[in-house]
């Protein structure tokens, strides 16, 4: 009689570690069905956030872990310079990096010449803006410009020293433009590993006799 004990607790036991997973695979098809019906089959969406978060780890080791400076800056120009198709991301690569130059550029020259004071940061946005309109004229992007301005002379302000603050206004600079650069590799990488179509391709039509 003590063979059929054995094969109910075996049973038993089966069941107990089955019942768990089995539950487990319910709830993640539950899931899957409801994320599907919520994205209507465009993952743009989702591919675009898993991008900008593999750039935000990246950004935040190297640069506070290495260079031991705040990555929200560079992060904040990443996020700023991304975009969830990659090859618009790739064409308008150049304009991202005229605009950061062109703003970062403007930002210093009015901390070297304004110095730390309440008056460079709406002066040195307001130049930037007319500068990439009717000199430079690179329209993809140009509020760029203006923002990339906005980090250089935030970081100019929080020094007094005319001398500390362009310092700080280069270092602001260069997590700028490294944060567009970094923006851009990553997305570039996950659309190589996750390739999506662009939803505007025109899709193919079956023969009609």
């Amino acid at each position: 009689m003590a063979a059929p004990h054995r094969s109910a607790n075996e049973i038993s036991s089966l069941l107990r570690h089955a019942l768990p997973k089995l539950a487990r695979k319910r709830r993640l098809c539950c899931v899957m069905k409801v994320l599907k019906r919520f994205i209507k089959g465009d993952m743009h969406g989702i591919h675009h956030a898993v991008s900008i978060s593999i750039a935000t780890v990246v950004l935040w080791l190297l640069v506070r872990e290495l260079a031991k400076r705040d990555p929200v800056w560079a992060i904040s120009s990443m996020v700023a310079t991304s975009d969830p198709l990659m090859k618009q991301a790739v064409l308008t690569f150049r304009a991202r990096i005229i605009n950061s130059l062109v703003g970062c550029s403007i930002g210093l020259l009015f901390l070297g010449i304004g110095g730390a004071s309440l008056i460079t940061l709406p002066a040195a946005m307001a130049a930037t803006v007319l500068l990439s309109s009717y000199v430079v004229r690179v329209q993809t992007m140009w509020r760029q410009g203006p923002i990339s301005a906005a980090f250089v002379i935030a970081a100019g302000l929080e020094h007094h020293s005319r001398r500390q603050g362009l310092m700080a206004g280069v270092d602001r600079m260069d997590e700028v433009l490294f944060g567009c650069v970094v923006g851009l590799v990553v997305a570039w990488l996950v659309s190589v590993v996750w390739p999506l179509r662009d939803p505007k391709a025109p899709t193919e039509q079956p023969a009609t006799r």
